[in-house]
């Protein structure tokens, strides 16, 4: 769309925008929105960025494409009073606790609030108060706060590709939840925490572990360690009021210090330890020819949803654990015993970008002698909220330095933190060890044309061609997995990083409202890595030590066992056994669709209900129950095909009816004919 527009009685072209919106705040006027997300599909269910166009009244500007000849007003007496009205409504059925709130003092409802001066509120709560969420290790979901932007749904269906939230119910009551109403730890919540990015409110926030961390602190029984991720350190300071992408590791070492920990590390130095780890295991995949391509495992959001979604992929993806636990592991394993303690009398603290690290520290398989390898993960937020609580003036810190050994890093430790930064490491050792040659320390990644958040390296080392793919968000990686499967791409290494641009931007950083911000954090990574002395962990000597004085060398047994771990699946169809019952002489059929929408809406429990009926009426040898794939009706199941007829709806609660009417009734029928036929 061509041509101009006028907003305010200010004329702009109209250059490739979707929205009025967009245009709107060209103009330099910040309309409010709360559905509105610059990366997520238009919505307009909040009104609130509301304009009147001359010929078409009132219409949502987030929605609605700009149009040549346009003219748009942006402020009027009638549309500050809807506004108010909106938020009035808004607040209405809101948890108002502003002062214990979490995100109290960057929330979008309470910045409008104050904006439009909403004193009064005309309305009363017509609902009771909704139990809170709190089952997932990685976050929190209060519905009680949610005003339905539904930015949390597109965004978990847009840009992650899972779908784990939803609109449910009608009319006033409706609210954003998992399926069936179940708790996030009862889906498939992968704990990435871009809903909590994506959210205006404190609908979906951080679950905190800051008291568990204040406690380690005052135990005079515990040596608490803690580690931070590169990330954190091209974040924090914008806690404090600076600019995004400052590096800001001096003043965090610092405030670290002052807090009381007794030894601070940086997690760059086992990102050093995974690139030893990970390209060891490539360079045997790339030798042998087996489990190509090898897929990163430094993402616990990438490893949950590979576990769930695609598992038959898990013997591709890298043992190596993450830099979080291999640190961890070292502290408890071989750290521990070297001061003469036990690995209960350490206490391991990690400041990580991400939120899914929370859940990777459960993880029962990550332990030493029964105790966690890591027993706390606060999130860049929570480290800026201890500061405060502390009373630190972050500005005024002198910076001070990270511990030895496990606080030196090489650059390409520290790029873990951004986009292509996991391979980029890799290959600059692959090529060191297959050519003993100093490695380029950057590469070429292009984009891959028609796979947006892909981005491709051609690396020739030797007489051999290496080919990466690196992918950022997990939609883009579910689209680039089923493009390998069908033999459209080929790579040998895969990077996946569930968040946009990395662990920049995870769900435990400062909010982000645009993508500069982003960008601004990953070019203060790159200018960590090109800071660094040196920039290839080959040159790193506390690696080479390490191996000499505890893990011999790298994939060795020692290595592999305090620095890799296994998978599992968590196809929930294969956690617990689906009785299929088989007749000899099968007198009637019986297929339940187990498709991905029948599945969500309970066929599982369909089956299992199922079989209990059938064992219970004593019809095992007579009943044949399948589970099939597609009855194709979608948005009505369950659907069950019972004698050739098919059902729709058939829940759990309506099958003992259906069950007797179609299966009993039916059975006995054709016992009686067949009696009868004898007896002719």
């Amino acid at each position: 769309m061509s041509g101009t527009i006028t907003i305010d009685k200010k004329v702009l072209p109209i250059d490739g925008e979707t929205n009025i919106l967009e245009l709107v705040r060209k103009a330099g006027v910040d309309l409010p929105a709360f559905c509105y997300h610059f990366e997520l599909s238009d919505f307009g269910a909040c009104r609130m960025c509301i304009v009147e166009e001359e010929k078409l009244g009132f219409i949502a500007s987030c929605s609605t494409p700009p149009a040549d000849g346009m003219v748009i007003r942006t402020t009027t007496p009638r549309l500050q009073r809807m506004r108010r009205t909106i938020l009035e409504l808004l607040l209405a059925d809101h948890d108002r606790d502003c002062t214990i709130c979490e995100k109290s003092g960057q929330c979008r409802l309470q910045e409008l609030t104050l904006r439009f001066g909403i004193g009064n509120i005309r309305f009363g709560k017509d609902r009771e108060p909704l139990p809170r969420d709190t089952s997932s290790p990685s976050l929190v979901r209060d519905p009680n706060k949610c005003v339905l932007c539904g930015n949390c749904v597109r965004n978990c269906s847009e840009i992650q590709g899972i779908g784990v939230l939803d609109f449910a119910y009608r009319g006033a009551a409706v609210q954003v939840i998992p399926a069936f109403n179940k708790s996030l730890a009862e889906g498939e919540c992968v704990g990435c925490g871009q809903c909590i990015q994506a959210c205006p409110t404190a609908a979906l926030t951080i679950k905190f572990e800051i008291d568990a961390v204040w406690a380690a602190l005052s135990d005079p029984h515990k040596r608490v360690i803690v580690q931070t991720a590169p990330a954190v350190r091209v974040a924090l300071g914008e806690e404090f009021g600076e600019k995004a992408g400052t590096i800001s590791t001096g003043k965090m070492v610092a405030a670290l210090r002052r807090l009381g920990f007794h030894e601070i590390y940086d997690t760059s130095f086992a990102a050093d330890l995974t690139t030893m780890e990970e390209t060891t295991e490539f360079l045997h995949h790339l030798e042998t020819g087996e489990h190509l391509p090898q897929f990163t495992s430094c993402c616990p959001a990438w490893v949950k949803y590979a576990e769930h979604f695609h598992s038959d992929l898990l013997p591709q993806l890298s043992t190596c654990r993450s830099p979080q636990q291999m640190l961890g592991s070292l502290l408890k394993k071989f750290y521990a015993k070297e001061q003469g303690l036990s690995p209960q009398d350490i206490f391991v603290v990690s400041v990580m970008p991400c939120t899914a690290k929370k859940f990777e520290a459960r993880r029962p398989e990550l332990t030493t002698e029964g105790s966690p390898d890591v027993d706390a993960v606060i999130s860049t937020h929570e480290l800026a909220r201890m500061i405060r609580e502390m009373g630190i003036v972050f500005a005024e810190l002198e910076d001070d330095s990270f511990d030895l050994p496990f606080g030196f890093a090489s650059g390409a430790g520290t790029i873990f933190g951004v986009f292509s930064g996991v391979s980029t490491a890799v290959i600059r050792t692959a090529i060191y060890k297959l050519s003993g040659k100093r490695p380029p320390v950057d590469f070429a990644f292009t984009p891959v044309e028609g796979f947006p958040n892909v981005n491709e390296a051609i690396v020739p080392v030797g007489n051999r061609v290496i080919r990466i793919a690196t992918v950022h968000t997990l939609g883009a990686a579910k689209k680039l997995i089923a493009a390998l499967r069908a033999g459209e791409l080929s790579y040998h290494l895969v990077e996946v990083m569930a968040c946009p641009g990395g662990c920049v931007a995870g769900g435990g950083q400062p909010l982000i409202n645009n993508i500069q911000v982003r960008q601004q954090r990953a070019g203060g990574m790159r200018a960590a890595d090109r800071l660094k002395q040196i920039r290839t962990v080959q040159d790193n000597p506390f690696i080479s030590e390490l191996y000499q004085q505890w893990l011999k060398e790298p994939g060795s047994d020692v290595a592999h066992h305090a620095l890799h771990t296994t998978y599992a699946s968590r196809r929930r169809v294969f956690e617990q056994f689906i009785p299929v019952v088989a007749a000899e002489r099968p007198t009637m059929e019986i297929q339940v669709c187990v498709g991905t929408s029948c599945y969500l809406r309970g066929s599982y429990g369909v089956i299992q209900e199922l079989a209990a009926l059938i064992e219970k009426q004593g019809l095992s040898d007579r009943v044949n129950v399948q589970a099939t794939f597609c009855l194709e009706q979608c948005d009505r199941g369950p659907s069950a095909v019972i004698d050739g007829q098919i059902l729709e709806g058939v829940t759990e609660e309506r099958l003992p009816a259906i069950f007797e009417e179609m299966v009993v009734k039916k059975l006995a029928q054709l016992s009686l004919q067949s009696i009868s036929c004898v007896k002719d």
